[in-house]
């Protein structure tokens, strides 16, 4: 088989309801393309049957992957599947599938200004948000607030969990990464930035989900100290240095 042009890593902590519709939707989608394309599902921690479930639609689509990964965390999960991955692009899926999967054309498309990460926007100009209380924008969009006085000043939507990377680009990052939490996303960014990565917001329709595991304040305040240790960290000269 060639070389996928696309991974699809979708991180999966006790995701026994959600994950087998997303599963089905996403090879739906890539059944469609003119494409190769892997998926790996990286379960970690899970105290459910996600583990057994995706094993169940590996033995159903030979392109799909699972990994058990003993550590807990969804930037290790990320990590993994993503050092794990080959092939051109590389795109974290979350689990809910709230952004909708035939959105990933807009990643890949022709017309896509070139980039060497895209991060999927629920702000950028285009974006459409569906379904979503009003508490829980304003909440997201504080947030956010934040990140850009912080340390990512001029991204709008640095939390939206579809991001994707040029293979090479993949591999440079994840190596360095050192917060295997909530917060690893904005450490990547970061560390993009400082190596001069090109990062580009991609808009996409957004689909709220009532299951949704993000809590805005407890979430803020892990958020603030991260961003705290990324910035001792870049003191440190961490990130500038080659990691095995």
């Amino acid at each position: 088989m060639n070389q996928p042009l696309l991974y699809i890593i979708i991180p999966a902590h006790n995701e026994e309801k959600r994950l087998p519709p997303t599963l089905e939707q996403v090879f739906a989608f890539l059944d469609q393309q003119n494409y190769e394309a892997e998926v790996l599902v990286i379960e970690n921690g899970s105290a459910d049957r996600t583990y057994e479930i995706a094993q169940g639609f590996a033995r159903q689509h030979k392109n799909l992957l699972v990994i058990r990964e003993a550590g807990r965390g969804k930037g290790l999960a990320v990590q993994r599947g993503m050092l794990e991955a080959h092939g051109e692009y590389r795109l974290m899926c979350d689990a809910d599938l709230s952004m909708p999967v035939e959105e990933i054309e807009k990643f890949l498309s022709s017309d896509t200004p070139k980039f060497d990460i895209a991060i999927a926007s629920r702000e950028a100009p285009g974006a459409r948000r569906y379904d979503e209380p009003r508490y829980r924008h304003l909440g997201g969009r504080l947030i956010n607030l934040i990140i850009r006085l912080l340390i990512l000043p001029g991204l709008q939507d640095t939390q939206c969990g579809f991001k994707c990377f040029r293979a090479q680009v993949a591999d440079d990052l994840f190596k360095r990464q050192t917060l295997m939490g909530w917060s690893f996303d904005i450490e990547l960014l970061f560390i993009a930035r400082r190596h001069g990565y090109h990062i580009i917001e991609i808009p996409i329709d957004w689909y709220y989900r009532s299951e949704s595991k993000v809590n805005a304040p407890r979430d803020a305040m892990h958020m603030i100290r991260d961003i705290f240790q990324i910035h001792r960290n870049a003191r440190r000269g961490i990130y500038n240095a080659d990691r095995a």
